[in-house]
């Protein structure tokens, strides 16, 4: 990905190193005159969970548990989630310039969404990403380097560790510095859906469904923000050819490395279709191309949909 001479993003609260990476701990910054909503995490982030929680035989809904934008205090494998970090790992150039790469590519989803959100006749509100080490608070619970990247509604912020491209990497087979794009562009994506009031409807339409029908739900929320990476991914080369050879390719084996059918066959040798909460690997690529030849956004209306 071409990025070196693009614009760096302002919107970043760069946590890392900060001891007290607990509750109280970090140097947690909302921006001014922001209305937070209501809502859980969101995202690539709550796979790690999901992956963990299977490993041990524990239900990754009751780790996700959080009510109206407050915390979770501990979870349910055994260990309280508020922690303190006496003795923060330093920072490595690698990390550093990784950081400055988030940073490029978070610019660059803002120039995208600015003039789409203009074109619907609406505001695009630019989220802030947290960078952190270990853990953080937000507004959604204490977040975990375990639980990967995160988007919380309740704050409007994305909050990332960085040592989880590493993890992309080594553990997903999924290397590339488009795959890390992809990753944070979906993030952004579920900031889209926060925007647009599609997040707060599906939170209400799965009020007293079933189970099953709730993971359908969240199945189509995690599939648009595939879409709206998508999205991203092409107006940016329009606008700023950004795309070098290998790259489209890096960002699909990203999102089929972290379908819910490769991560459940990884963790627990079956699959459980109607326990989806993401999509399987074919349907994360196939949203993902959507949203690259994508005319308008309604081209990414997983809801109505045909097939997924």
């Amino acid at each position: 990905m071409r990025w070196r001479k693009g614009r760096r993003s302002a919107n970043i609260d760069d946590r890392r190193g900060a001891s007290g990476g607990g509750l109280f701990g970090g140097r947690p910054r909302t921006r001014a005159g922001r209305v937070a909503k209501r809502g859980g995490v969101g995202g690539i982030g709550v796979i790690i969970i999901a992956v963990i929680a299977m490993l041990l035989g524990v239900d990754p809904a009751m780790i996700l548990q959080m009510g109206g934008g407050g915390g979770l205090s501990s979870n349910n494998l055994g260990f309280e989630t508020q922690q303190t970090t006496s003795n923060a790992p330093a920072r490595s150039r690698a990390d550093d310039e990784l950081a400055d790469f988030v940073s490029v590519v978070l610019a660059d989803t803002e120039d995208v969404w600015h003039p789409i959100f203009k074109s619907l006749g609406e505001r695009y509100q630019e989220p802030t990403l947290v960078l952190y080490d270990g853990s953080t608070p937000s507004a959604c619970g204490v977040g975990q380097a375990a639980m990967g990247p995160f988007y919380c509604p309740a704050d409007q912020q994305v909050y990332i560790d960085l040592s989880f491209f590493r993890d992309l990497h080594q553990r997903f087979g999924a290397p590339g510095d488009f795959a890390q794009a992809y990753v944070l562009a979906h993030e952004v994506g579920h900031h889209v859906q926060t925007l647009l009031g599609i997040s707060s409807q599906i939170h209400r339409a799965k009020q007293g469904r079933p189970e099953a029908e709730q993971n359908r739900l969240s199945v189509m929320q995690e599939l648009q923000a595939d879409c709206f990476a998508g999205v991203w991914a092409a107006q940016a080369q329009r606008a700023r050819n950004i795309l070098e050879q290998g790259d489209l390719e890096e960002a699909l084996r990203a999102a089929a490395a972290v379908g819910d059918d490769r991560l459940q066959q990884r963790s627990r040798g079956y699959v459980t279709p109607d326990s989806f909460t993401h999509g399987s690997a074919d349907q994360r690529q196939r949203w993902f191309r959507t949203g690259l030849k994508a005319q308008s956004l309604t081209d990414c209306d997983t809801f109505n949909a045909g097939s997924l």
